[in-house]
């Protein structure tokens, strides 16, 4: 397989379409599936069929960060696991902290997922002092005011923010002052940060919305149809 770019010239996030990352994620999930099914290799065809998209689409977001696959061969999902995990960073395990350990909190401090895609939650915090002080799902849970000790102790980079939106901000700023460089909001509110610090909002409501909205013009269709 033909060596991508990221080694010798990296990518500016900037110059990738947010879309094509989000690609590039379901590429890796589909690759490893693929992999653990015992196929060594795959194709932009059948890589993308699986997602539904094209061969094109599949072959034009890969070409973004370099040459991947053989003639005859396609693409060795060992090999192009690899380099897509180099590409998103997850080649290495990421230190992380949880805010807020309520019922959110609490369920992704207890998701297994994290440690196989490269993600560690090693601390977590919360203001409500019958939270803390604890050990929940195998992490230590810490007064909400002692995050920038902590942060700098277990050389954490990655915050997650799972508090209510009131609190979401406040919380996001603890995290920053501590050296974290980048958040997952799962709080419903736009938080304002450092144009240094990266962050992802994840609206679980917005994404049902999403959904109710594909679903219902989808039931119109149909009956328009009829």
């Amino acid at each position: 397989m033909a060596t991508g770019r990221r080694k010798t010239e990296p990518v500016d996030p900037r110059d990738v379409p947010k879309a094509v990352v989000n690609r590039l994620s379901l590429y890796l999930r589909e690759l490893q599936q693929l992999l653990s099914g015992g196929h060594a290799t795959t194709s932009s065809s059948r890589l993308g069929q699986q997602l539904g998209f094209t061969d094109a689409q599949v072959r034009k977001d890969l070409a973004y960060f370099g040459q991947f696959g053989q003639p005859g061969v396609g693409y060795r999902c060992e090999e192009l696991i690899a380099a897509i995990r180099a590409i998103l960073g997850t080649d290495r395990q990421w230190r992380v902290a949880m805010v807020g350990v309520g019922n959110l909190g609490r369920a992704l401090l207890g998701y297994r997922g994290f440690i196989s895609q490269g993600f560690r939650v090693v601390a977590a915090f919360d203001v409500d002092a019958t939270k803390t002080e604890r050990v929940v799902e195998g992490v230590q849970v810490y007064p909400l005011e002692e995050v920038g000790r902590v942060v700098a102790a277990e050389s954490i980079e990655l915050g997650l923010v799972a508090v209510p939106a009131s609190a979401a901000q406040s919380a996001a700023d603890r995290l920053v002052d501590a050296g974290v460089s980048g958040i997952l909001n799962f709080a419903p509110v736009t938080l304002n940060l450092p144009p240094e610090v990266s962050i992802v909002g994840v609206d679980l409501a917005t994404e049902l919305e999403q959904l109710c909205f594909s679903v219902a013009n989808r039931v119109e269709r149909s009956t328009e149809k009829s």
